[in-house]
């Protein structure tokens, strides 16, 4: 069974996607910039607020999907400067609590929203 999801308060999305895609045990959240419900850019060039945006986001996404963060199993991070990673990993540690879920990061040119520095997807374990 396959469930695509649409979370009310999130922006629209930018292209043919959807916010998560419910699947075989697991939700499968797309990735998440720092933008608010009108998909205006949150937190300025300022990495630490739009990464504290960007899990606000996700919170909401993975609440509709009936999930939270101790259930996120892998998440993926792209930043527009790799040198931000000692910026935001204080800001994980605080969403994630004692939960370590698998990670990769990856470094980019560019984000699809003008002035996103980081973006970032996961997948959970919907109990």
């Amino acid at each position: 069974m396959r469930e695509e999801l649409r979370v009310d308060g999130l922006a629209e999305p930018i292209s043919h996607f959807t916010d998560a895609v419910r699947a075989g045990g697991f939700l499968f959240v797309s990735g998440i910039v720092a933008v608010d419900g009108e998909g205006r850019l949150v937190g300025d060039d300022d990495v630490v607020a739009q990464t504290r945006q960007v899990f606000e986001n996700m919170r909401t996404v993975l609440e509709a999907g009936g999930c939270g963060f101790a259930d996120v199993v892998k998440v993926t991070v792209f930043l527009t400067d790799i040198d931000d990673r000692p910026l935001i990993n204080p800001v994980r540690r605080d969403v994630f609590g004692v939960t370590r879920p698998a990670s990769t990061l990856v470094e980019v040119p560019r984000l699809a929203v003008p002035g996103a520095k980081v973006e970032i997807e996961c997948v959970a374990l919907v109990p």
